[in-house]
């Protein structure tokens, strides 16, 4: 079955529609406090491999609008913990705002640069972090750093090897995809 080939294929085809802009602008913002929701990357990759000369914009818009979703979260977190609660409970992330606290408490801000550019879910953090009554600007100021980096960075490797990567993922994609989901499938059963 080649799932994740069709899925490939969809973003780049969602990559060229004339409200691809909206939709990563949507994305970045959503991403950084609704809980699941897909990191902006998926939108973000295949948009600068199409349009190779406005990679750094797209990289531009889902720096600042994840940031801006990363402080409605922070504010999520600072005003509204009671109320989200039973949801946090509902999705079973109960344990990991705990550990995040935690967190906060013994890295302080290093903890939102990590989260900000690696593949942990930044939204997370970006609750965290209100929730820990973190200061703003500094929360503010570690994101756009963090953020930037991240999505600047897909955007350059993109833009230096993006028909080279293309070729690469349509061939491998759904090895790829298989192979990620044992992976996860191994860490859960690990962690329980």
């Amino acid at each position: 079955m080649q799932i994740f080939s069709k899925f490939y294929q969809t973003a780049l085809n969602w990559a060229q529609s004339k409200h691809a802009v909206y939709w990563l602008a949507l994305v970045s913002f959503v991403e950084s406090f609704i809980l699941p929701y897909p990191p902006p990357d998926v939108l973000l990759a295949p948009m600068a491999l199409k349009k190779p000369k406005s990679a750094y914009r797209f990289a531009l818009i889902c720096t600042a609008l994840s940031v801006l979703g990363g402080v409605a979260g922070y504010f999520l977190g600072a005003l509204l913990i009671d109320n989200i609660q039973p949801l946090l409970v509902k999705l079973h992330y109960v344990d990991k705002l705990d550990t995040i606290k935690q967190w906060f408490t013994q890295y302080g801000i290093w903890i939102v640069a990590i989260a900000g550019f690696s593949p942990m879910p930044y939204k997370i953090f970006t609750i965290g972090a209100g929730v820990s009554n973190m200061a703003l600007l500094p929360f503010i100021l570690m994101s756009f750093l963090a953020r930037g980096m991240r999505f600047f960075l897909v955007a350059f490797f993109v833009k230096k090897f993006g028909n080279a990567c293309d070729a690469w993922l349509k061939k491998y994609i759904d090895r790829l995809g298989y192979v990620l989901i044992v992976v996860v499938a191994l860490g859960v059963w690990y962690v329980k």
